[in-house]
């Protein structure tokens, strides 16, 4: 980790001799969420329908953080489906997280498990492997990732996502423990 020209995975980098801060913009980011989460279905409650999506498109923001390095941001898309409704959906997802030197580009399936909160608002907890390949030093290393994903729905089919999520990635020779934030728009069908 800390180490020049050594490539790290899309996801906050905490070495494992110290656990990082957060910065103040980080905290004033997830404040504004939270109270989002909370204000928004409140007075969207009574208007929007309750509607299963068998399909959403995500496409945001995705933070990445290093002791060693500092904050890279970049973009994430993915694609859920539903094929058990109430029980299981499936998310492949990309992102792409600039460097230096290069990209990072981590490629993830999820399998997630949904409990709806309220009519605009469902959470889900999941879990899956991830191959993320790093430009820079072109080589491709394997992981596993566990989130935790809010999604508000404040009208019937486009609403927003915040998605935190863990890794573990099994680098050769060093195998490290990682944090990410990914928002952003959610597109229902």
């Amino acid at each position: 980790m800390g180490k020049p020209g050594r490539s790290r995975s899309s996801l906050f980098r905490v070495e494992n001799e110290s656990a990082g801060q957060f910065g103040r913009s980080q905290f004033v980011v997830l404040f504004v969420a939270l109270v989002g989460a909370y204000v928004v279905p409140v007075s969207a409650q009574n208007t929007a329908p309750d509607v299963e999506h068998a399909l959403v498109f995500e496409i945001g923001a995705e933070s990445d953080w290093s002791h060693a390095d500092g904050v890279h941001t970049g973009g994430t898309f993915a694609c859920e489906v539903t094929p058990i409704e109430h029980w299981l959906e499936i998310e492949v997802g990309v992102s792409v997280v600039p460097h230096s030197g290069g990209a990072e580009i981590p490629v993830d399936l999820l399998f997630k498990k949904p409990w709806r909160i309220s009519r605009t608002v469902e959470f889900m907890a999941g879990v899956g492997p991830e191959a993320i390949h790093s430009t820079a030093d072109r080589r491709t290393f394997l992981g596993v990732s566990a989130i935790g994903d809010l999604m508000v729905w404040p009208t019937r089919n486009v609403g927003w996502y915040l998605e935190p999520g863990l890794e573990r990635t099994f680098e050769p020779g060093a195998h490290q423990t990682g944090f990410a934030l990914a928002a952003g728009l959610i597109v229902g069908r």
